[in-house]
């Protein structure tokens, strides 16, 4: 390489290219080398101190093509602890072979041992599967043969009214019948007598016969002689109102499986909210009680909240308002305003609350400050039994006639156009509300919270 610097003839452009080109070749053949280095080590054929010698002489190159161009050469950046440590971790040393296979066989031997007890639990998950199965098949297997014996005896009630009244309907039959036949033989002894007199007088007519004796007077006894199509009404009516009771108890059962446990927090209640069987019935009196007024208590509105609140999960209760001539039923968040009587802190009339309430007759949903009209009318009245449902994450609340389960009520993410929600997420945690109106109505106001364990 010194001759690339010794020609007095060479310019200084044409001195850098000879320079430039002398170090590609030594470049390439310290490649060359490092490759084949790698090829041994990888073969196991080489230890790792004989690529010392190498990087060495990699080092002394770049130094010294550094110091003959003149220019200042920017190294590049030096390889990364991390790899440099994952890259020795990859080939343990012979003294540590010992100690890394009785780990592994630790770790096989622990995860053959999950593996069956994972085995076990789906074998157990199958059987207990299917014994569920089993007893829910049972269940039903009742329920089908007491309704089985029931249809067989109402079917063998009718039967057995058909048959008796056939029966009565046969002997009247028979009457008419032989009287029928008496009045053909009476105009055949007529019509013979018409046609030959002196016959006639031979074989003449019993004493007894006249023309009134053969009429034969209609019994009014007779057309009560039917099916007893009233009491067949009556078991009718009945059987519709088990059907519609089973019906309902039938969707009923899948939200028991989620009853919610309520009870009120004695620190929401207003003052003249007094709370009974350990806290799950509210009654409003025309008093106050001297209790301090806790930040949580409404201090305005006749209002309180559960105790416990809902964050996850779905969860059905229910609230018997029978004794309440004007109420207030749904949920909240904690961060409802207890203060004052402005929208804030009533049931529905903001973002933070939902509730059903009824007052003067009229039974209605609300939430942030928009209402639903339902209809009140005889054939469906008030409920009596509220049941209240929410699934937490799908934000989906669910107003219940309990009784009829019938849908009074639903806000959630698909039907929340009337209150102005694109979409319907709760974001805190949810309390039962609850609220009574003024307590000069008429009535006792009482609500109770409905004991739904099994």
């Amino acid at each position: 390489m010194t001759a690339y610097y010794s020609c007095p003839h060479l310019t200084s452009k044409e001195t850098n290219i000879a320079v430039l080109a002398g170090r590609r070749r030594q470049l390439n053949t310290f490649t060359n080398s490092l490759i084949r280095l790698l090829a041994q080590r990888r073969l196991g054929e080489m230890a790792e101190e004989d690529f010392r010698p190498l990087s060495e002489e990699i080092s002394s190159f770049s130094l010294v093509t550094e110091a003959r161009s003149g220019a200042q050469v920017t190294q590049p950046f030096p390889r990364s602890p991390k790899l440099i440590r994952r890259t020795g971790a990859n080939s343990p040393k012979p003294s540590e072979l010992p100690v890394w296979l009785d780990d592994l066989k630790k770790e096989r031997k622990r995860t053959e041992s999950h593996l069956e007890s994972i085995k076990k639990r789906q074998a157990n998950l199958n059987m207990s599967s299917e014994a569920m199965k089993q007893q829910v098949q049972e269940c039903f297997e009742e329920l089908h043969m007491a309704l089985q014996e029931d249809e067989k005896a109402v079917l063998d009630m009718i039967e057995q009214d058909r048959r008796e009244t056939s029966s009565k309907l046969h002997r009247i039959l028979q009457d008419w019948n032989q009287h029928l036949s008496l009045l053909q033989k009476h105009i055949s002894a007529i019509q013979s007598a018409q046609q030959s007199p002196a016959e006639s007088m031979k074989q003449p007519f019993p004493e007894d016969f006249t023309l009134t004796s053969c009429r034969k007077k209609l019994d009014p006894a007779e057309e009560e002689i039917k099916i007893n199509e009233e009491r067949i009404h009556k078991l009718m009516k009945v059987l519709r109102n088990i059907s519609k009771d089973l019906k309902a108890q039938l969707q009923r059962k899948s939200l028991l499986l989620d009853s919610f446990n309520v009870a009120i927090d004695k620190q929401t209640c207003h003052k003249q909210i007094k709370l009974t069987s350990e806290g799950r019935g509210l009654c409003l009196s025309s008093e106050d009680r001297c209790i301090p007024n806790e930040p949580l208590r409404f201090d305005q509105l006749y209002c309180a909240l559960g105790s416990v609140a809902v964050t996850s999960g779905q969860h059905y209760w229910e609230v018997d308002v029978h004794c309440c001539p004007s109420w207030a039923v749904g949920v909240a968040y904690g961060s409802l305003q207890r203060r004052g009587r402005d929208k804030g802190a009533k049931l529905g009339r903001n973002r933070c609350s939902w509730s059903l309430e009824f007052q003067n007759g009229h039974l209605m949903a609300w939430h942030n400050d928009r209402h639903v009209a339902l209809p009140v009318t005889a054939a469906r009245a008030a409920p009596n039994r509220v049941g209240v449902f929410v699934k937490y994450q799908k934000g989906r609340l669910v107003f219940y006639d309990a009784e009829t389960m019938r849908t009074l009520q639903e806000f959630s993410a698909v039907q929340t156009a009337v209150f102005e929600r694109a979409h319907h997420q709760f974001t805190e945690p949810l309390y039962p509300a609850f609220r009574f109106f003024s307590p000069k109505d008429k009535g006792h106001h009482h609500m109770e919270i409905c004991d739904l364990s099994l």
